[in-house]
């Protein structure tokens, strides 16, 4: 059964160029604007706006493609925080930078056709008006015209540690590329997923450090009915691999369950790598407890919210999932009626 083609009113525009980026950005603007704003094409950030107005926001969701309902997710908050007069655009672009040797730079899934056509899909936030206004999908050569930058963001520390120690230089080239298109889509508040929580935090502190004008909004993670985080990776999987891979958030949501009883933090590493360690087909590259504003490793004795990481191979699949977690007071815990004490 063929699906039905969306409505053109419906379907985003497509750029692939800067300055198609800037005409298309700076044109429904423009339409809008009251007298004495900025044509469109002029290079204006946002029309003139009379005193006591609103001015229409605009949010941005940064894809590398390969769009699925996590993606969709982001875009549903996206409209729903900017309402039906704002505008939402979909970067979608596959950043060399963050991929090291070896990784699947070639091999990662790309579909621009179903990509537009899944955004068009999504229902109209009024009559006539698409629920994304603008995909902007350069090509390589476009974001980088002179070949790999030389100047690029630091990751800093928090570039070295977890997937940063198993992916060297990786954080650095999310942040370079995120940068490039903050300033290219001149947002005010950019939509990210928390499945990626390393990455997360490292764009929130690229924003404070540097002072970039954008609100950075976690929108929760998208899981399957048989609880495995969706991802464009999970394509990769075969039947059997993938009922591997559900041993991810299975033994996240028991290291959670051990740290909520009161049964300490290292209970919760040790619940949930006893857990991961019973599928010989899961490798573990690491399974760690943070705090969850710094990604610091967490004393034994430590009480309080954390963050519950995991990154693990299943066949040649590299996934990525977390949970957040409250640590109990173990003291508290044996006090209350049914504990030890």
């Amino acid at each position: 059964m063929s699906v039905p083609t969306p409505p053109a009113a419906s379907r985003p525009r497509v750029v692939r160029t800067h300055d198609e980026l800037r005409e298309a950005l700076a044109a429904p603007a423009a339409a809008d604007a009251p007298a004495g704003a900025a044509p469109s094409g002029s290079g204006a950030e946002r029309p003139v706006v009379e005193p006591g107005a609103m001015a229409r926001e605009r949010a941005v969701v940064m894809t590398m493609g390969a769009l699925h309902d996590g993606h969709l997710q982001l875009v549903r908050a996206a409209r729903e925080r900017v309402g039906p007069t704002g505008q939402v655009v979909v970067t979608v672009f596959v950043n060399p930078l963050q991929f090291g040797p070896g990784e699947d730079l070639d091999r990662y899934p790309r579909d621009l056709d179903a990509d537009v056509a899944l955004l068009a899909g999504l229902p109209e936030p009024a009559p006539g008006r698409p629920a994304v206004d603008l995909v902007f999908a350069p090509p390589v050569e476009e974001m980088y015209p002179g070949g790999d930058p030389i100047v690029r963001v630091t990751s800093g520390r928090i570039g070295t540690v977890l997937e940063g120690a198993f992916r060297p230089g990786h954080f650095d080239g999310v942040l370079t590329v995120v940068l490039k298109l903050m300033h290219l889509t001149r947002p005010d508040v950019a939509f990210y997923g928390e499945k990626d929580a390393q990455q997360l935090l490292a764009i929130r502190r690229m924003v404070a450090d540097l002072d970039v004008d954008v609100e950075v909004v976690g929108v929760p993670i998208v899981r399957d009915g048989d609880g495995l985080a969706l991802s464009s990776r999970n394509a990769y999987l075969s039947e059997t691999e993938r009922a591997d891979a559900l041993a991810l958030s299975q033994a996240l949501r028991a290291g959670a369950a051990a740290a909520a009883a009161g049964q300490g933090a290292a209970a919760a590493i040790e619940v949930a790598s006893g857990m991961l360690n019973e599928h010989p087909g899961v490798v573990v590259d690491y399974l760690a407890l943070v705090d969850p504003t710094t990604v610091d490793d967490l004393e034994p004795e430590y009480v309080g919210p954390a963050l519950l990481l995991v990154a693990a191979r299943v066949g040649t699949t590299r996934l990525i999932d977390n949970l957040a977690v409250d640590v109990a007071d173990p003291a508290a815990s044996t006090a209350r009626p049914g504990g030890t004490q």
